[in-house]
């Protein structure tokens, strides 16, 4: 991290300053912490949002001035990382108080497009505050399955563009209700300008469907139809953060075969979602390092080692065939935590798709490629932006003997989080690049700025469907992040779709970056409305592109 900290002058003249900060800084919490710290400093100004992450002018006494900047990367929100913060002296001009203004969709003057915005988080498991709301009968959001606020909930899988604003995310049609207005806009509310808030009354809600996509419940009666479902061996497609899940009494081992038959995987195993951290250990050997993990707000899937098949509720043995290791994870959405609370016993949650094509994450998609496969729907109106399917991770064992994740899929609680490079010199010119990966578990990444953006996992690209993901994948990267690749890496192998998109790109002469996403529909009362996608280009920009050949080994990595 670096940043500009300037010192208390010995004047005790009024200052402003204009503080830029770059990072995780959207989608955290940042702003109502600046807002109550300093109003807790007896500072005044503004906050708000850019493309390039947040502006600051606060105006005071030096002193106060440099106990604000210490304290802004000191106490700053849990999920918030400060990377930089540029740092300009201005005359006082009089501020009277300290606002949160509107967000700026502009980029501010001299800027150009060579770096990424301002950083998206990755979705975030249910925090402890929501989840103890969830289970209060006395609380408003009590069993509203989609609860959230500043510290949990969904943030890439919902974002269309920055800044992060609720019209830039798919909850845009979603008009808050007077009580959600009010947590909305409340500096001492956990939920202030926590852009995905909603409740009963006014947020997106469940519906269950069979397989025809009749509508059989809504809201709590879908939620108890789905309960129902599990507990009678049936396969229920459950739509959750990224995507949608297939899952199954773990416990019950015709369903579990019914539901390989289904699917075509006759031999990988399942991963299991087992209700709390306790039932797990009664199964598996899970250590701490682990088990930090799986509580955290990334709650991966984390491959362990079963050491009890013998005791109640023991997994079914179809779920890992012959594999002394299991693929496990702890309820991470509202929805998980109230199926789970309920059923008290492990389920299936494997990816809802069909083998070798990508996640679902549409309603009416699911519907006709998993109606062959599930029972029936619990579906929400919620959009999802981008599909992010599970991270997989598992730990490795150092010559020191500590504990070291090492991540097999990176997705849901990891991507978009870029990872950071050595700087290079400022002569050196900053290309932006695109990798393409591979042909098999594709995965693209954008560097600029010393820093690569990794996407999360893409899939096979041997089906239409995988190539449409994988083009909508990068084209949303480089919209969300303003980026226009000038080089794209790509695998030698000439047959590859990666290989054949890249030489397309190149072929043409330019490179082209979509105009900004459609808007969506509102949601129907039927609660079926699509998923609005990244449109054709419409305006586009060009710029020539640079191909680089790569092996496939390194394609891949």
């Amino acid at each position: 991290m670096t940043g500009l900290i300037s010192r208390p002058d010995s004047t005790s003249q009024r200052q402003r300053h204009q503080l830029q900060v770059s990072g995780l800084v959207q989608g955290v919490g940042f702003r109502p912490f600046v807002y109550t710290l300093a109003n807790t400093l007896g500072l005044v100004g503004w906050i708000k949002n850019t493309r390039q992450g947040v502006v600051i002018e606060v105006e005071g006494q030096a002193s106060q001035l440099h106990q604000f900047q210490q304290r802004l990367q000191r106490d700053k929100p849990l999920h918030a990382v400060v990377q930089r913060v540029e740092l300009t002296k201005l005359e006082p001009i009089g501020y009277t108080n300290f606002e949160i203004h509107h967000s700026d969709p502009s980029n501010a003057a001299g800027e150009t497009l060579t770096q990424p915005a301002a950083l998206i988080l990755p979705d975030l498991a249910t925090c402890p505050d929501c989840l103890a709301e969830l289970f209060d009968r006395r609380d408003r959001r009590h069993h509203y399955p989609l609860i959230n606020c500043t510290h949990c909930g969904p943030r890439y899988s919902i974002v269309r563009s920055l800044p992060y604003d609720r019209g830039n995310t798919t909850m845009q049609t979603f008009q808050m209700c007077p009580d959600c207005q009010r947590d909305y806009d409340d500096p001492g509310d956990r939920r202030f300008h926590a852009q995905p808030t909603a409740c009963h009354h006014c947020g997106p809600y469940l519906e269950f469907w069979d397989q025809q996509g009749q509508v059989l419940a809504a809201h709590e009666a879908a939620l108890q139809q789905g309960v129902a479902a599990i507990r009678n061996g049936q396969i229920l497609a459950v739509k959750g953060l990224g995507g949608f899940h297939l899952m199954a009494d773990a416990t019950n081992n015709a369903a579990v075969i019914r539901l390989r038959q289904r699917k075509h995987r006759p031999d990988k195993p399942f991963a299991v979602m087992y209700p709390n951290l306790g039932s797990l250990r009664d199964q598996c050997q899970v250590s701490d390092a682990e088990a930090e993990l799986l509580t955290s707000a990334i709650a991966p899937i984390v491959l362990v080692a079963i050491k009890n098949t013998q005791i109640p509720f023991a997994i079914a043995p179809a779920t890992n065939p012959d594999n002394p290791h299991l693929g496990v994870m702890l309820p991470y959405t509202p929805l998980h935590h109230l199926l789970l609370r309920q059923l008290g016993h492990p389920i299936i949650a494997t990816s809802g798709n069909l083998s070798g094509t990508p996640l679902c994450c549409d309603n009416n998609d699911a519907l006709e490629k998993l109606g062959t496969i599930a029972d029936g729907f619990l579906v929400h109106n919620r959009p999802i932006e981008q599909a992010v399917d599970d991270s997989i991770v598992r730990f490795v064992k150092l010559p020191t003997g500590q504990q070291q994740p090492m991540i097999l899929r990176r997705a849901r609680g990891y991507a978009p989080l870029p990872i950071p490079l050595p700087k290079q010199a400022k002569d050196d010119p900053q290309p932006i690049i695109l990798a393409v990966g591979g042909h098999l578990k594709n995965t693209i990444a954008l560097y600029s700025n010393d820093r690569l953006l990794v996407s999360q996992h893409v899939g096979d690209l041997d089906t239409m469907a995988g190539c449409d993901r994988f083009q909508q994948t990068i084209q949303h990267l480089c919209h969300l992040y303003h980026l226009h690749p000038t080089h794209i890496a790509h695998d030698l192998h000439p047959d590859y779709y990666s290989t054949q998109f890249a030489k397309q790109a190149v072929d043409s002469g330019q490179w082209t970056v979509g105009s900004e996403p459609a808007e969506g529909s509102s949601p129907d009362s039927k609660c079926k409305i699509q998923n609005s996608k990244l449109p054709n280009p419409s305006t586009p920009q060009l710029h020539p592109v640079q191909l680089h050949p790569v092996q496939h080994h390194y394609a891949h990595l």
